[in-house]
């Protein structure tokens, strides 16, 4: 008698299973097929096991197995995309033998790879996915039971494969399974559907008689099951190197966020649904792990992929990029407006404890996050600029996107009580990027946006106020006021708005510790930096207004130098001063000859304004330009915009005496050695960038290590003597030592004749009649004269 299938050994059914492999091109009958999936299905049972007296993995992946499971799954589906009712049981025996096979297991996913195992499991999904509709769909794809087995037994083949074993994750890569998976899953779960509707789960011949709630509980159960393998395979697929999908796939990856955005998220249950169960507990999680994984995909993609950026901005202007799914509005409607699943709250909802809500809460808000950075993404990619800014409808000037950025700031502000700081920093950080010239910035600042006064309401800039809020709001100012030199207009509105009062009033530049507050100190110094260029109102606002709120009583000018002191950043200490560049050259420099006003006014206005040049006629000020210049070794536009304003500096009448000694006298020590030794430490130590500007000359390696002081006269011979160096800034340099010559005296100037003398008489000889020398002999005819 012959041995029944249910009492072979599995090294019995693997040779029983490669003997009906050859019986197949001669008998391709239903029995044959028939005895295919009994043996598959015991040996499938049996390498359930493993921790048996036999290692039957090992033994069998040496074996022809790998190659019969790939030719019978190729036979069995006989020319087909996907196999016929009579194949699908042996179909889906083979692929669970397959999957066993391989599970922890790296020989035996290696043999299953060489015999071409996952890439006809892939064929096999790709042929399903064929039979779906090409764009998504809000209700599930009509699948027996049987077939739903098939495809979740498929990617559980694919992800046992590719855990932790590169050759079949490589592989699977290389043939674009992620996109098939995506497309395949969403079509059998879309997130949430089962809130919507229990029918269109079965095929349109299945009896209604058959589809009881039992079979309606099954067929949710399996999609559910389908639908969370996916993701795991999805993410053991991803990593930092090869993005995973194209803009393709956006269609598929907004569904979630359309499932916990209303209406859908609040719409009816259907009557299977109404009461907690273990079911409903499952489906909830479903869709909410699919969310996690959707918005994670669309951060990852917006950041990684230049395509989907610019397929995410054109289709917001033209929604059949993406098959009719407005996809970058779906991110902005669920950003808005998407919510807590509902029935989260239910208190008898099966496993949805206290704990598990609020852990859902924060996960909800991260995915939320994630999808603002992919928004921000989108809106910094410079090829979405003529996409997202619209000047086609007067009645909305810049376009949808921009008046809703706008809309979400505004509603902030005139919500005392808004706790939506997430809309805030979105809108802020995309108009940021997208306000380009200024052109951009006075609609932004103009009827009936009016940015300006909702960017510095106290809502907005208060010294309560989050420091990732004031990072946005803060650094769109900064834009909005670089357009300020060439558009008086919208420096005027900024003015008018307070913004420079309003920035002081923040606190960004008080001493506290912030993993953000150095981007936003740069921001508010870039910010006020640009409205106090060629204003003398503002710079006296900035010089001499206290700053209301602040104990100790402070002025701008007072935070400013506090801050460029203790700072350990180039950026904060060299930008901080180049707002001091802007203050003298605004100051010594605008007479407004055709001034308007009464002659008490005007005369108010200068009495302010030399009250703001002596403020600014302090060792601080000097101090702070001559560590401009020693410590810009790498940038001369920055050394030039220290020569310039020293130079303004000191003609004054007291100014000469003030910028020589700060010139003369050695710089303090901003940047803490990184060798060992003896070198004395900065109270305040510096960031490592700043030690390739630093003005401190270091002894050479092998040499005990000392710390030789330089001065700020050091550096500026040090760009005389470079050819490297713009003749029009050395020619500054002259100009500058010449009208030292002129205010300054004593030991001072002595040190400036005898250090400068040899580089002057050096260019007069090279340069003779040229600009340069001509500059340097007017200096020493000075002297001699003298």
């Amino acid at each position: 008698m012959d041995i029944t299938p249910m009492t072979l050994t599995c090294a019995q059914c693997a040779r029983k299973l490669g003997d009906l492999v050859a019986q197949l091109p001669v008998s391709d009958i239903k029995e044959t097929w028939k005895e295919v999936e009994f043996t598959a299905q015991q040996l499938a049972n049996g390498l359930r096991v493993r921790d048996g007296p036999e290692d039957n993995h090992t033994t069998l992946g040496k074996t022809l197995l790998p190659q019969n499971l790939t030719t019978l799954l190729t036979s069995a589906l006989n020319g087909t995309v996907i196999p016929d009712a009579g194949r699908t049981a042996p179909v889906f025996e083979i692929l669970r033998v397959g999957a066993n096979l391989c599970v922890e297991h790296d020989q035996n996913r290696g043999h299953l790879l060489e015999a071409g195992f996952p890439q006809a499991v892939v064929s096999l999904l790709e042929g399903y996915t064929e039979t779906i509709p090409e764009e998504p769909q809000m209700d599930p794809f009509p699948m027996s039971i049987a077939h739903l087995q098939v495809v979740k037994t498929a990617i559980g083949v694919l992800l046992n494969a590719a855990l932790t074993y590169e050759p079949v994750r490589n592989r699977l890569i290389s043939l674009e399974v992620a996109k098939t998976i995506v497309r395949l899953s969403t079509a059998l779960y879309p997130p949430a559907a089962w809130m919507r509707t229990a029918s269109n789960l079965y095929p349109a011949d299945t009896s209604l008689a058959d589809i009881t709630f039992d079979r309606i509980a099954e067929s949710w159960t399996i999609r559910a099951g389908l639908s969370s393998w996916a993701g795991r395979l999805i993410s053991e697929l991803q990593d930092d190197v090869h993005p995973l999908f194209s803009q393709e796939v956006l269609p598929y990856l907004v569904q979630s966020l359309i499932a916990f955005t209303p209406p859908l998220l609040t719409a009816p249950l259907p009557p299977h649904f109404t009461q907690p169960s273990p079911l409903r507990t499952t489906l909830l999680n479903t869709d909410f792990d699919l969310l996690s994984e959707s918005c994670s995909h669309l951060e990852s993609t917006a950041l990684d992929v230049a395509d989907v950026r610019l397929s995410l901005a054109r289709g917001f202007t033209f929604p059949s990029e993406h098959h009719d799914v407005p996809c970058f509005s779906v991110m902005l409607e669920f950003v808005e407006k998407g919510r807590y699943a509902p029935l989260w709250y239910v208190q008898s909802e099966t496993g949805l404890e206290g704990g598990d809500v609020s852990k859902k809460e924060k996960a909800f808000d991260d995915c939320k996050a994630a999808v603002i950075k992919a928004v921000v993404e989108v809106s910094g990619d410079d090829r979405n600029l003529d996409l997202l800014w619209d000047d086609s409808d007067d009645s909305r000037p810049g376009g949808e996107f921009v008046s809703r950025m706008i809309d979400w700031i505004r509603a902030f502000v005139s919500d005392g009580n808004n706790d939506r700081d997430d809309l805030v920093i979105c809108a802020t950080l995309s108009l940021g990027n997208i306000t380009r010239g200024e052109s951009h910035s006075t609609i932004l600042l103009s009827q009936p946006h009016d940015i300006g006064r909702l960017l510095s309401s106290d809502d907005l800039l208060a010294p309560s106020t989050d420091i990732k809020l004031k990072h946005g709001v803060i650094g769109l100012l900064k834009h909005l006021a670089q357009s300020s030199s060439q558009m008086p207009s919208n420096r005027a509105a900024l003015s008018a708005a307070g913004v420079i009062q309003r920035i002081l009033r923040s606190g960004v530049w008080d001493d506290r510790s912030d993993f953000m507050l150095d981007i936003v100190q740069v921001n508010a110094i870039g910010a006020i930096k640009h409205l106090c260029s060629n204003s003398v109102d503002n710079s006296c606002i900035f010089i001499l207004e206290p700053v209301e709120g602040q104990e100790p009583p402070s002025t701008g000018l007072s935070q400013l130098l506090s801050l460029v002191k203790r700072s350990d950043t180039v950026a904060i200490k060299s930008e901080g001063t180049r707002i001091i560049v802007n203050l003298i050259r605004s100051l010594w420099t605008n007479e407004h000859k055709d001034e308007q006003g009464s002659k008490e006014e005007l005369q108010a206005r200068q009495q302010k304004r030399t009250k703001a040049m002596d403020t600014l006629l302090t060792p601080p000020c000097a101090e702070a330009l001559a560590a401009l210049i020693g410590r810009s070794t790498k940038h001369v536009v920055l050394v030039n915009e220290g020569v310039v304003a020293s130079s303004l500096l000191s003609m004054h009448r007291d100014g000469g005496a003030l910028v020589l000694n700060a010139l003369t006298t050695p710089l303090p020590v901003e940047v803490t050695q990184s060798s060992t030794g003896s070198a004395p430490v900065s109270a305040t130590a510096s960031t490592s960038s700043e030690t390739l500007d630093s003005p401190i000359a270091t002894s050479p390696k092998g040499v005990p290590n000392k710390i030789t002081y330089i001065r700020a006269l050091d550096q500026l011979i040090a760009s005389l003597k470079s050819e490297s160096t713009p003749a029009e800034v050395r020619t500054n340099i002259c100009v500058f030592f010449g009208q030292l010559s002129k205010r300054g005296s004593g030991e001072g100037l002595q040190k400036l004749k005898e250090a400068t003398r040899p580089i002057l008489e050096e260019l007069v000889d090279v340069h003779g009649q040229g600009m340069l020398g001509s500059a340097a002999r007017r200096v020493l005819d000075m002297w001699i004269a003298e």
